[in-house]
């Protein structure tokens, strides 16, 4: 793969290092010295690097992969969490399948209609393959029923999808929230929100093929 010319380190190594940052509950730190008892000594500093250029790049190559089938596609979840960058709450909107399946996400600042609007759109568009859901279910936050509202005033979400505000359905979210979070805890905070993204994207899609959305491509 071009992108990994002129790398002191070989690409199964660089892809070892992403993977395993974005896979499991560790630090910078902590990889460093998991990778130096292997007989890899490499800085956590430029693993830091390595995560912010290939994390996007396993996002981007494994999307394919990753796709939902337009039968599961058809009720989703959608919520929002939050998660500490550059010293400020930041808000992380997700969105899933009823039966856990990663739709997408998007990082805010912001917790409102506008920031709603845009991941609801940025998730219609990444799943258009699957077709447009059946049901968007959402606790009662009124960001997100008016953004909702907006987008098919907009023509942008279809007048027949159908928005469910009942808190319980949104439990099996909620529970995927806290297996992600379980991983971000160790990191420590994020320096800001461009890093905090690419991190993110990473993240994202290691968390979905654990669940066994595709599979790791091949490097």
């Amino acid at each position: 793969m071009g992108i990994f010319s002129g790398r002191q380190f070989p690409r199964e190594i660089i892809l070892w290092a992403v993977r395993w940052y974005c896979r499991y509950g560790v630090s910078y730190r902590d990889l460093e010295e998991m990778m130096t008892e292997r007989g890899v000594p490499v800085d956590h500093t430029t693993i830091y690097r390595w995560v912010q250029k290939y994390a996007p790049e396993l996002d981007k190559k494994t999307r394919w992969y990753r796709q939902v089938p337009d039968w599961q596609a058809r009720s989703w979840r959608v919520d929002e969490t939050y998660i500490r960058v550059g010293g400020k709450w930041c808000y992380l909107y997700r969105a899933i399948t009823a039966g856990g399946q990663t739709l997408d996400f998007y990082l805010s600042p912001k917790r409102n209609v506008a920031a709603a609007k845009r991941f609801l759109a940025k998730t219609l568009r990444s799943n258009k393959s699957a077709g447009y859901p059946r049901v968007i279910s959402t606790d009662k936050a009124p960001s997100l029923a008016r953004a909702i509202s907006e987008l098919k005033a907009e023509g942008v979400c279809p007048s027949t999808v159908e928005h469910r505000r009942v808190k319980y359905l949104n439990n099996v979210i909620e529970g995927d929230h806290g297996r992600l979070k379980r991983i971000l805890g160790p990191k420590g905070a994020f320096k800001n929100q461009t890093s905090a993204y690419r991190t993110l994207k990473g993240m994202e899609a290691m968390h979905s093929l654990r669940k066994g959305q595709g599979t790791m491509f091949d490097p």
